[in-house]
C-alpha cells in the first residue's frame, strides 16, 4: 500500500536558532516547513534502534509544465501522464521542480524562462508526489513578484517544496515526513545559478530565494543537523553541466562531504541527460536522472527513467533504474529490448563515476 506519509506532527514550530543550522539572523522568521524534530509517529528517537520496515523511495528528474504541458494541467489527474502508477506504487516519492510558480513578473534576463500556475502543485499531488525541489535554475524565472507568487502559491497549497523560502533558514530548511516508521528528512539545493542572477536569486538571512550548494558550509551543516534528526537524509541537488553525461570535480568533491556529513541519498539533475549513480562509502549517489516531464527533450535527451530506492532505516538495500521515454514531453516506461537496451547504456555511465555498483 502507499501513501504511508505521515508529514510534520506539529508543522509550524518556531524552532530555536540552532534548530535552524545556526545561522543567525535567520531565526527572526521561522521556517514554515521545519517539523519537530523530537517527534517520531513511532515514539522513538530517529536513529535509535529497532527493526525498521524496508521503504522504497522513488525519484524523478527535471519537472515543469512549459510550452505544450501546459495543456495537462486541464486534466491534473493525469498530468504527468503513464508513469504515475509507478510513482505512486513508491512509499514516498519526490521530484524537480523547474519552473517558477506564477503567471505575473517579467522574465528574469537569461534564455530560458519557464513558469506554470499554482494548478501545477495539485497536478503533482494527484501524481503521488510527496515533495518536491525548487532549488535549481528555473525557480525565480520570473523575479521578485514570482519568487513571491510561488511562496504563496506554496503557503496557501500546503504542499511541501524544499530549496526555496522567505530567507536562507526557510530555504535550506529541510521537510520531515515518517514513512513506515523511518523519519524521512529532505534537503533541496542548486549548485547551478547563472552568474548574473546568483547575488538576486541566493536565499540570505533578508532575502527571499534558492538554497545554495555554493555555500557549502551552510549545507554542510544542514546535513549533520538533520542527521540528528531523521533516520535517513535525503539530499536533493540541481548541479552538473549541461549535455554531459560525467559528474564534474565540484559534484564529486561535493558528493563525499555530503556523505561525510550524514546524507544517506544524495540525487540530482541539470545535464538533461542521465548521469550514473552507485554507492559511495555505502551510501547512494546519483549524479543526474536527466528530463521528466519536460518539454523540448529529443535525442539524448529523452532519455529518462525513474529510480527507486530501497531503504531500511539509512541502510540502503537496493537502487533500481526504471528507464523511460520521453515523447511529446511526457516520460513513458520502456519494455522488453528497449528496457535492456537502456539500462545497459544507464550501468555504463558509472565507470566515470568513481562509485561502486554495490555497497
Amino acid at each position: 500500500m502507499r501513501r504511508t506519509v505521515l508529514p510534520s506532527l506539529v508543522a509550524g514550530l518556531a524552532l530555536t536558532a540552532a534548530a535552524c543550522g545556526g545561522a543567525t539572523g535567520d531565526a527572526k522568521t521561522p521556517p514554515l516547513r521545519r517539523t519537530s524534530p523530537s517527534i517520531d509517529s513511532g515514539g522513538r528517537a530517529p536513529g535509535t534502534s529497532g527493526a525498521k520496515e524496508p521503504i522504497t523511495i522513488a525519484f524523478a528528474g527535471d519537472t515543469h509544465f512549459h510550452a505544450q504541458l501546459a495543456r495537462r494541467l486541464g486534466r491534473p489527474a493525469t498530468a504527468l501522464g503513464p508513469t504515475i502508477p509507478e510513482l505512486k506504487s513508491a512509499d514516498f516519492t519526490m521530484v524537480n521542480l523547474e519552473t517558477a510558480i506564477t503567471t505575473r513578473g517579467a522574465k528574469e534576463p537569461k534564455k530560458y524562462n519557464f513558469r506554470a500556475p499554482a494548478s501545477a502543485l495539485g497536478a503533482l499531488k494527484a501524481a503521488g508526489i510527496d515533495v518536491v525541489t525548487m532549488a535549481n535554475n528555473h525557480g525565480v524565472d520570473y523575479g521578485q513578484v514570482g519568487l513571491r507568487d510561488s511562496l504563496a502559491a506554496i503557503k496557501k497549497s500546503g504542499y511541501p517544496v524544499v530549496g526555496i523560502g522567505r530567507n536562507a533558514a526557510e530555504a535550506y530548511t529541510p521537510y520531515y515526513a515518517t514513512v513506515k516508521g523511518t523519519r524521512l528528512a529532505v534537503i533541496g539545493a542548486t549548485q547551478v545559478l547563472d552568474d548574473n542572477l546568483i547575488a538576486g536569486w541566493t536565499a540570505t538571512a533578508s532575502q527571499g530565494g534558492l538554497a545554495s550548494a555554493k555555500n557549502v558550509p551552510r549545507l554542510v551543516s544542514e546535513v549533520r543537523e538533520a542527521r540528528r534528526h531523521a533516520d535517513a537524509v535525503i539530499v536533493y541537488l540541481h548541479w552538473g553541466q549541461e549535455m554531459r553525461a560525467c559528474p564534474l570535480p565540484r559534484q564529486k568533491t561535493l558528493a563525499a562531504q555530503l556523505v561525510r556529513a550524514g546524507a544517506d541519498v544524495i540525487v540530482g539533475g541539470h545535464a538533461h541527460v542521465p548521469l550514473g549513480g552507485g554507492f559511495l562509502r555505502g551510501r547512494y549517489v546519483d549524479y543526474g536522472m536527466g528530463n521528466f516531464l519536460f518539454y523540448a527533450a529529443s535525442g539524448r535527451t529523452a532519455d529518462s527513467g525513474i529510480l527507486e530506492v530501497t531503504l531500511r532505516g539509512r541502510k540502503v538495500l537496493k537502487a533500481e533504474w526504471k528507464p523511460a521515454m520521453i515523447t511529446g514531453g511526457v516520460p513513458r516506461l520502456l519494455g522488453g529490448a528497449s528496457r535492456q537496451q537502456a539500462l545497459a547504456r544507464w550501468n555504463a555511465l558509472r565507470r566515470c563515476t568513481g562509485l561502486d555498483p554495490a555497497r
